[in-house]
């Protein structure tokens, strides 16, 4: 089992930035890709950014690409998500999660194991 707590959600204006955080406990050895997720409102879970297992490979969501920037520190078994020039549209709930099975991916329904999730709210 892998427990997923994730941090540093809030309040914030149109164009600031937010750092959010993700600790790994449990059973935290071995390969696994990491993610972030997020969900709006009245809509579907969806990608946001994913982190391979040596931090060498990152992918992101089209709508994120150039603002945010997923990170990952082994030793410390966490994983960050910089998000920059935020906008309304970013309002949402952020899952952090991890997929023990692969090296990296970017589906949902790879990851076996969610974060219970930290509100991000962007105002206009």
């Amino acid at each position: 089992q892998v427990q997923l707590v994730e941090s540093g959600g809030g309040l914030v204006q149109a164009g600031g930035s937010l750092r959010l955080s993700c600790a790994a406990s449990g059973r935290t050895f071995g390969r696994y890709a990491m993610g972030w997720f997020r969900q709006a409102p009245g809509k579907e879970r969806e990608f946001v950014a994913a982190i391979s297992w040596s931090g060498s490979y990152t992918g992101y969501a089209d709508s994120v690409k150039g603002r945010f920037t997923i990170s990952r520190d082994k030793a410390k078994n966490t994983v960050y998500l910089q998000m920059n020039s935020l906008k309304a549209e970013d309002t949402a709930v952020y899952y952090c999660a991890a997929d023990p099975r692969r090296d990296y991916s970017g589906h949902s329904t790879d990851y076996d194991y969610w974060g219970q999730g930290t509100q991000v709210t962007v105002s206009s």
